[in-house]
């Protein structure tokens, strides 16, 4: 019995092994064809959204990569993919949570399973590895001191103050929809009943403080912006960007949303080993603790020990405490594919 079971420790051992050594072969020659390809080229990952910037400057410095990105929403980015095609000017993407599997429904994207995903949770990703969480997000606010006296600290007082609100634009970008959504939750909705989420921003274009402003760097530096509806992440890299003193963000008390964004590779990718590589980095220790640094919460982050300086730069824990994540993929899929429309017929009416 003992032959036996030594027989069976070392026959597992030499499996383990052999697949280490098998995974560390194949992300070699990963990063030989990535280095062969050159370039990475993305779409949604400006260097100011999430601190992309140290990753592209990373993967550049190691992989000999070079990089350029276009900015634009979640949205566009498959719109493009799937347009472009065989034509492909975009390699890899970075879309909201509700997007990855709509980008996998359209046919656009391809798999890759990045060395480290048993540590992502099964809710966080594609079982076949279309797509999977690398950072997660919660709607806040951020609030532009020198043009609002006090800053609102619930989606009650927002609603019940004189200043304009801007959400961005909730037929695209996953960051508003979310925001609708994270309304929603606090005046007793949730992902299959967004209506109360509507309701409250149709009231607040009802007062005519519904701003068309998109809450931007560039918006908020120029005082357009005096409470924008931002991810957490965006919130806190803007604040610090601009200037500390100028804004304020917070997560309201009475309720949001934790949510995620996810990378999809473009199907038909002329830089496709460059992409793969590039998810690869992104959900390594380095390319998590990038993410960090730009207040993005890690999809990994139980397994990862943080530098004390950035988590000092995130948001307090107990602001979190009203924060609700998406328990039905599948109504929520349904009810981002919809608010679109309902946005128009509901919020926009009211501002005409």
């Amino acid at each position: 019995m003992k032959r036996l079971l030594l027989a069976s420790l070392l026959g597992s051992a030499i499996a383990l092994a052999t697949s280490a050594t098998a995974a560390q072969t194949d992300l070699k020659s990963l990063e030989k064809a990535a280095r062969a390809e050159g370039e990475v080229n993305s779409v949604g990952m400006p260097d100011s959204w999430a601190n992309w910037k140290d990753t592209w400057q990373d993967l550049e410095k190691k992989y000999g990569l070079k990089h350029m990105d276009t900015d634009m929403s979640s949205a566009q980015e498959i719109a493009k993919f799937a347009a472009e095609k065989d034509n492909a000017t975009a390699d890899i993407g970075d879309v909201g949570a509700a997007f990855g599997p709509i980008a996998v429904q359209q046919g656009v994207t391809q798999a890759y399973k990045p060395s480290t995903w048993e540590q992502i949770p099964d809710w966080a990703k594609d079982k076949d590895g279309h797509w999977m969480l690398a950072y997660t997000g919660s709607i806040a606010f951020i609030v532009n001191k020198q043009l609002v006296d006090k800053a609102p600290s619930s989606w009650a007082e927002l609603k019940d103050g004189k200043y304009k609100v801007a959400i961005g634009d909730v037929s695209a970008a996953a960051q508003a929809v979310n925001g609708v959504l994270a309304a929603a939750i606090a005046n007793g909705g949730d992902e299959a009943n967004i209506q109360p989420g509507l309701d409250y921003f149709a009231e607040i274009a009802k007062q005519g403080r519904l701003s068309l402003s998109n809450p931007t760097i560039q918006t908020l530096e120029r005082g357009e912006v005096e409470v924008g509806v931002v991810w957490d992440f965006n919130g806190l890299s803007y604040r610090d960007q601009i200037d500390p003193s100028r804004f304020e963000v917070l997560i309201p008390s009475d309720g949001s949303v934790i949510s995620g964004y996810t990378t999809i590779i473009n199907k038909w990718a002329k830089h496709p080993n460059a992409a793969k590589l590039t998810r690869e980095y992104i959900l390594s220790d380095a390319g998590q603790i990038n993410l960090a640094k730009g207040n993005a919460r890690p999809i990994r982050a139980e397994h990862l020990t943080l530098p004390a300086a950035v988590q000092a730069k995130l948001l307090p824990n107990e602001q979190y405490a009203k924060v609700k994540p998406i328990e039905n993929a599948d109504a929520w899929e349904a009810t981002s594919k919809a608010l679109p429309q309902q946005w128009q017929e509901n919020v926009i009416i009211e501002m005409e």
